[in-house]
């Protein structure tokens, strides 16, 4: 089949982003499709440990095509939620990771390894936790049942990464460009593929089932899922003439009246019950909100308004976001005048105190906020985003070898992160360490999905001096590893589409 040059470069680019876009030719992001069972068992495909490394290939992919915002406070809602739910879930083993897509996108998304992308769009579009509830415990279900997997099952005897690139494709679709259904339609295994995720009743009535249930046996509102669905089905109608403005969740997780009606049955075998929001969803949401402002005195407008107008469902988390705001646009006096009294009010809560640490910071009151971060950490020691807070306030005051080592054990319980790579690699640099600065830029890049500038960044670290005997070896094994993972993708690419460049 012909094919024009620039569809070849977009290709190219494709590939060399990590998304390969082989199905779909919706520009909607094309989440948790709905695969057929096709008659054999999804554990017997994969190992466990398999299906690990698949999901992590899988997020690099995920970073690569989309605005993943590493934000530990927000991040730090979305995981208490999540595992909230997978707690109360009766399928659900292993470990699930949550993350925040800063887009405003109405949708979500489950990936292989239990990887679950929730957008900003949903947490500001849900009018309670149990709707935002409700579409997390839905993709858990779809996780635990294996509706993913289920349709790669023909793709067992080809690698990690090449499975990866797939999966990748046919979650993410052709989101990342305009062009990119029309460049995708034209791939060697596009019909075969897209007949493995066709949308399938069973597979979402399924997931509707499970995670109502999952949502009663948390304690949130069970009739939760058939409200959102009703209404978005509702606002979907204004854009009768124009489908593609409709809701990206009704796109990817069709609606019709039939569905919300199951959904309300099955809700009513549980009873009717109301769950109060938490403080930390509408934090979120005034978060959220606040960033949603392309300018800064945009936000401050809004939230001086609603709070004026008293035109809020929680004046503290109006207030938080209109602290946000006020930082935004550089009023730090006015900021701290807001978070005192957040403060005063709320005095364990992370978001202030971290939102305090800044503003302290900003006023070059660089001991205060490690004094006060410290103490925080010291008494938090389970939150994360104190820590991160407490290592970037430690960084600041010149202590960048503190700052490194507050940073090591919170990476040894959570690796993988992009954005705690980069500070990694900002305390070592400022601590003089040339070994472990490219040592976690090559962890950041990898993390990101570049592997080859990661590579490199590896073979830098080794040729230093001041490296360490076990820091050495440690960096060898890394490298090893991703050598091998590279020389499998291009074998793997080369025998996908080297036939199709030619022609």
């Amino acid at each position: 089949m012909f094919m024009t040059s620039l569809t070849f470069r977009f290709r190219r680019w494709l590939v060399a982003t990590g998304v390969l876009a082989l199905v779909g030719v919706s520009q909607a992001p094309a989440q948790s499709f709905d695969l057929p069972d096709l008659g054999s068992s999804a554990d017997a495909m994969m190992s466990t440990g398999a299906e690990v490394r698949l999901g992590r290939a899988f997020m690099r992919s995920v970073r690569a095509a989309l605005s993943v915002l590493d934000d530990p406070i927000l991040t730090s809602y979305l995981e208490s939620l999540g595992n909230e739910l997978v707690a109360a879930d009766q399928h659900a083993n292993g470990g699930f990771t949550f993350f925040l897509i800063d887009e405003p996108v109405v949708n979500a998304f489950a990936g292989p390894g239990g990887y679950i992308g929730v957008y900003a769009g949903l947490i500001l579009a849900a009018e309670t936790e149990s709707e935002l509830a409700a579409v997390i415990a839905h993709e858990i279900a779809h996780v635990t049942q294996h509706h993913l997997m289920r349709g790669f099952e023909d793709q067992q005897k080809i690698s990690i990464p090449a499975t990866a690139l797939l999966v990748a494709a046919a979650i993410l679709g052709a989101q990342v460009s305009s062009d990119a259904g029309m460049a995708a339609i034209m791939g060697i295994q596009a019909a075969a593929i897209q007949r493995q995720i066709n949308f399938t009743r069973d597979n979402e009535n399924e997931a509707d089932r499970l995670g109502i249930a999952t949502l009663a046996h948390a304690g949130h509102d069970p009739h939760a899922m058939a409200g959102f669905f009703g209404r978005l089905s509702r606002s979907s109608r204004l854009y009768e003439d124009d489908k593609n403005r409709a809701p990206e969740f009704l796109r990817t997780h069709p609606v019709n009246s039939n569905r919300i009606a199951d959904a309300l049955a099955r809700a009513d075998e549980f009873g009717a019950r109301q769950r109060p929001d938490s403080l930390r969803f509408q934090l979120a949401r005034a978060n959220l909100r606040e960033r949603s402002y392309a300018r800064a005195e945009q936000s401050v407008a809004h939230f001086r308004e609603t709070l004026r107008e008293g035109r809020h469902r929680n004046e503290t988390a109006e207030r938080y976001g209109y602290a946000l705001a006020l930082e935004r646009a550089r009023d730090v006096a006015g900021a701290q005048a807001e978070t005192a009294k957040l403060l005063a009010a709320h005095p364990s809560l992370a978001e202030f105190i971290v939102l305090d640490a800044l503003l302290d910071l900003q006023q070059g009151q660089t001991e205060r906020a490690v004094k006060h971060l410290k103490q925080a950490s010291g008494l938090y020691s389970d939150s994360w985003p104190l820590r991160i807070a407490y290592a970037e306030a430690l960084i600041s005051s010149g202590k960048p070898d503190r700052a490194l080592d507050e940073l090591m054990a919170v990476e040894r319980l959570r690796p993988g992160n992009a954005m705690l790579y980069d500070l990694l690699e900002q305390a070592a640099m400022k601590a003089g360490n040339k070994a472990a600065t490219h040592r976690f830029r090559a962890e950041k890049l990898y993390a990101e999905g570049d592997v080859e500038p990661a590579i490199r960044q590896l073979e830098i670290a080794l040729r230093q001096r001041d490296i360490a005997y076990h820091d050495a070896a440690r960096i060898q094994a890394r490298l090893d590893a991703w050598k091998e993972e590279e020389r499998d993708r291009k074998r793997r690419e080369k025998g996908l589409f080297g036939e199709r460049d030619r022609s």
